[in-house]
């Protein structure tokens, strides 16, 4: 991995601490011009009741790494990125192992983007499939 891949997953990973990312177990693993890549284990901690992940943990994910990604790709020394609206459709269950999420832009306008987060399994199965419009706010 070159250094400033390395560098980017540094920031994203060292901003979650103390968050509900780090709560959840999510690391960020993978970046390209147009992605960004998180996984998350699936344990007890993130299952609903019957033992298989939780939807809201899958888009807890999604947001995550699709808001970090509008950070990654927008210049964060001016504007704060926010997620305004999320839609998920949740495919398959899983109960173990990992889930990985991978953010591509869809559109990048000046105020708004539109982002598409697959969720899979470790066998690249897909879990879920969420969209993700985040809005860009200018720093005063």
């Amino acid at each position: 991995m070159n250094e400033y891949k390395e560098k980017i997953l540094k920031v994203c990973n060292d901003i979650t601490k103390g968050t509900l990312m780090e709560t959840l177990g999510i690391e960020y693993i993978d970046v390209g011009e147009n992605f960004l890549v998180a996984k998350m284990p699936v344990t007890p901690k993130v299952h609903q009741p019957d033992g298989v992940l939780h939807g809201g943990a899958s888009v807890a994910l999604a947001e995550s790494v699709g808001s970090a990604a509008s950070y990654i790709f927008l210049d964060a020394q001016k504007f704060y990125v926010r997620g305004i609206e999320i839609a998920a459709n949740h495919v398959k269950g899983i109960r173990e192992g990992e889930v990985f999420a991978k953010a591509m832009i869809l559109h990048k306008g000046r105020t708004t983007q539109l982002w598409e987060i697959k969720i899979t399994d470790a066998e690249g199965a897909l879990v879920s499939v969420c969209k993700l419009t985040t809005i860009a706010l200018p720093k005063t």
